[in-house]
């Protein structure tokens, strides 16, 4: 369409409240009464609870109240829970530890709730907390998955022997292992993926308030899918009844995956303001959200992939530990199974893959999906297998991939998916290309004679997105569908509100979702507007993870639009004394094709309202709802190359440059597309070089609970990124679109890692690749 719709490069409509901090998070809310509160927490990561001393809290000035787990059972509020079912290869289905909101008998990790305190400001409820006195006997504690399974290891819950909560398979055994045994060469890697602090830079917080005349909770929070908050708290864990409770997630700085979760924190402030007889809000602080937020990531892998005398690959064998941490959390038994081992066919076409899974309980905080769930873990372990492969093999990374790629669609792998569409080998030609990868030889002699190293590393990433069918997913243990709702009403005078299930937290959804609208009817971008966030104003949705807003969400809005038009041109039809056939839409107007005969669009919305002159049998008004259940996932894919330079005399590495070659399907707004890469490979390169949270072995103490200890990656570590976009249209939704939210953090990762050992001439490399972990690289090679 012109301009503004799909296509267009459109400035985001919501920036102008961002930028110019008018925007209304959770934490700007206010309402009368309103109370602030405090947990106090453990400082133990395992212990038991014998005594809890809350009097000389309770005499404090300014203090409402202070509660504990004990009074929280006592009135039936139940334990957290894992909404998707995993089974064990022997059949035993995953053994869930009890997550009381507020720990009871025993805390688990350093940051476990305890009791909570209700004061008239902040301060007053931080005083209080400190002097709650809370008596423990401390327990042995484990922190690493490996360590945890080893005989005689603390044992965190009754209902995990050896703190093994599943242990899973899929694939072809048998298979793989004759692939491995006829193999002419086999690369086998030990591969790390270090833990991640989600740092969204908005943190967690929750306001909860009871109106007792009406029996009813109202509940802001910093949420990604505030209906499957209403719904959890709601069906399990009894809070309130759901048409008793309504959720708001207004803006939200950032999730990443860290806030699709149900925490203790918005349960127990919902029951406190109940209790309490106030409104109870909480925001956590920088430290809390370090300690408390699911981190992402900590797997352990031994890989092996088999190739034949031709370079061509046999087999894949996988096997991984996954540490939980100290509980389940609400989707952490997917991440690495179906959202990981599935994608480990990647781009490649492996006859014969099997992946063994053993998910473990630790005294860290719980683990959880950060933005990519399973599938940066996927691709690192095969991105990384596939670079070293090819040095083993003495061929070029690239042209070893290209002998593999996948090349004929649909195409179905040995581990679930089928992929629908895709041309990798035009991502891998876009990105060799944009790096001048021939000349890289010439760069790096250059950069010898300055007494630095260069290398050059790639990553060939696919990805799931759009998670579905819910028939599907259902069938393989999740707990709730996945499809998306959509609502368009047409006003009476043309404006346009489209009510979606999707949420935004920094996608752009009211920019993009409203182009949709522009194309569709020709009407300016201002006149639609985007609402979503309220489960007292949208009826039901599946929020946004898994970057399922443009496929799913944007899909329900399309069969919505279907349904607004036809009815339109029904209305058109009728005013304009043509057949219904006949009407087009163009320009903001219903026109009757090949004539000059028009109404303007809001003169037919009027219309649809006066009601004095319809169409015999329509009933009023124009607005229309739908549901849209994906027929499959879609596949991004594309390949990113990184280009880096190293000191040998300090490990400092620089990224020099940084190129992703992406195949989203169709666009709809291709800045904001390019927004979402870059702040994804921002995440991915943090991972590679700079980020990761540590554990004392004996203690249990997070040691990188501060921006002090914990490194986030700023604007000198990161290069400018060129980006560039193939397209293979996804054919299994209206609009074509595969996803675009998590693909740089996916891609971005392995290519890193593969440019500085490329540079350093070793593979004995874990992430991130600090400048003293580079440089004790090449020291222990030489």
């Amino acid at each position: 369409m012109g301009m503004e719709g799909i296509g267009a490069r459109v400035a985001r409509k919501e920036d102008k409240r961002f930028i110019t901090g008018s925007g209304r998070y959770t934490d700007d809310m206010v309402v009368p009464g309103m109370k602030h509160a405090v947990f106090v927490r453990s400082p133990h990561a395992h212990a038991d609870i014998k005594k809890i001393d809350v009097k000389a809290a309770q005499a404090m000035p300014g203090v409402v109240a202070v509660l504990t787990g004990k009074e929280l059972k006592a009135d039936g509020i139940g334990n957290l829970i894992c909404g998707w079912m995993i089974h064990s290869k022997d059949g035993t289905p995953m053994k869930m530890g009890a997550w009381s909101p507020l720990a009871v008998d025993r805390v688990r990790y350093v940051g476990d709730a305890v009791v909570i305190v209700i004061a008239d400001t902040k301060g007053q409820a931080r005083d209080a907390a400190e002097a709650v006195n809370v008596t423990y006997k401390e327990r042995k504690a484990v922190t690493t998955a490996v360590d945890a399974l080893k005989a005689g290891a603390p044992q965190l819950h009754p209902e995990a022997d050896n703190n093994l909560i599943y242990d899973w398979e899929i694939g072809d055994a048998a298979a793989t292992d004759a692939a491995l045994k006829k193999a002419a060469h086999i690369t086998k890697m030990h591969i790390v993926n270090n833990r991640l602090v989600p740092n969204a830079m908005e943190p967690r917080a929750a306001l909860a308030q009871y109106d007792k005349a009406e029996d009813h909770f109202t509940c802001w929070t910093t949420s990604q899918n505030p209906h499957v908050a209403r719904l959890v708290m709601s069906a399990f864990y009894n809070v309130a009844p759901e048409n008793k409770l309504r959720v708001i997630a207004p803006d939200v700085g950032g999730g990443f995956g860290s806030k699709i979760f149900i925490y203790p924190e918005e349960v127990v402030c919902c029951w406190a303001s109940k209790k309490a007889g106030v409104p109870v809000k909480w925001v956590a602080d920088r430290t809390e959200s370090f300690l408390t937020d699911a981190h992402g990531r900590d797997h352990v892998t031994e890989v092996q992939m088999a190739f034949d005398k031709d370079n061509h690959v046999i087999g894949l064998k996988v096997d991984t530990i996954a540490n939980f941490g100290a509980y389940m959390s609400l989707f952490s038994s997917s991440v690495p199974t179906y959202l990981y081992a599935t994608l480990l066919s990647g781009q490649y076409n492996f006859p014969a893959i099997h992946a063994n899974v053993r998910a473990v309980y630790t005294n860290t905080s719980p683990v959880d999906a950060y933005r990519g769930a399973g599938r940066p873990e996927a691709t690192y372990v095969l991105e990384r297998t596939m670079e070293t492969a090819a040095r083993e093999l003495g061929v070029s990374p690239a042209e070893l991939r290209r002998k593999n790629f996948i090349t004929q669609f649909p195409h179905q792998t040995p581990v679930i998916m089928n992929y629908d569409a895709g041309n990798y080998a035009a991502s891998l030609d876009a990105a060799l290309e944009a790096i001048n990868y021939k000349g890289f030889e010439k760069r790096k002699a250059e950069s010898a004679k300055r007494g630095k190293l260069r290398g050059i590393g790639m990553s060939n990433y696919i990805e799931a997105c759009g998670i579905a069918p819910s028939a599907a997913v259902g069938s393989l243990g999740a707990g709730v569908g996945l499809w998306e709702s959509a609502e368009v009403r047409v006003n009476a005078v043309g404006t346009i509100e489209v009510l979606t299930g999707s949420h935004s937290h920094g996608q752009g959804h009211e920019t993009t979702f409203a182009q949709l609208v522009s194309e569709r009817f020709g009407v300016p971008l201002d006149s639609v507007s985007i609402v979503h966030g309220d489960t007292d104003k949208v009826q039901m949705g599946m929020g946004t993870y898994g970057s399922r807003s443009g496929a799913v969400g944007m899909s329900a809005i399309v069969k919505a639009l279907d349904k607004v038009e036809a009815k339109a041109k029904k209305i058109a039809a009728h005013l304009l004394e043509a057949d219904e056939s006949d009407i087009v839409v163009e320009n903001g107007a219903l026109k009757v094709a090949g004539t000059d005969k028009n109404v303007p669009w809001f003169q037919m919305a009027l219309a649809a309202y006066t009601a004095h002159n319809l169409p015999g049998g329509m009933e009023p008004g124009l607005k229309e709802t739908a549901f849209y259940d994906p027929t499959n996932f879609t596949f991004p894919a594309g390949c990113y190359i990184c280009e880096v330079e190293v000191d040998p005399d300090t490990g400092k590495t620089d990224i020099l440059a940084f190129v992703a070659a992406d195949d989203f399907g169709n666009i709809i707004n291709p800045m904001i597309v390019e927004g979402q890469v870059h702040g994804g490979i921002a995440q991915g390169v943090g991972q590679a070089l700079l980020e990761g949270a540590n554990y004392d072995p004996s203690s249990g103490q997070l040691l990188t609970a501060s921006y002090m200890d914990y490194c986030m990656p700023r604007a000198d570590d990161l290069p400018s990124f060129e980006v560039s976009h193939q397209n293979t249209p996804c054919p299994g939704n209206p609009l074509g679109i595969k996803g675009c939210g998590e693909a740089g953090a996916i891609g971005s990762t392995p290519a890193v890692i593969n440019a500085i050992t490329d540079a350093i001439g070793t593979n004995n490399l874990e992430m991130p690749a600090t400048p003293q972990r580079v440089w004790r690289a090449l020291q222990a090679k030489n």
